[in-house]
């Protein structure tokens, strides 16, 4: 290995709008099973199968439809 090198000719990665960013995030036990469970059938990573449906999601500005119910 050199000890130094010429990065004066080398130019910004071209992909890096697309990289993806990482993040914590909690989600339920049941949630990442199904999503695994699809995951094996699809022959697809999980984590990949839950940001194609959350990019589905946001591409058609799915809108969350939230009720609570007050029980006596």
């Amino acid at each position: 290995m050199k000890k130094e090198y010429d990065f004066s000719k080398a130019k910004k990665n071209p992909y890096l709008h697309a990289l993806k960013k990482q993040i914590t995030i909690r989600l339920d036990a049941d949630i990442i099973l199904y999503f695994k469970h699809l995951s094996d059938d699809n022959d697809i990573p999980y984590q990949t199968l839950i940001n194609l449906y959350l990019r589905d999601c946001a591409q058609k500005h799915k809108k969350l439809n939230v009720e609570w119910s007050s029980k006596k």
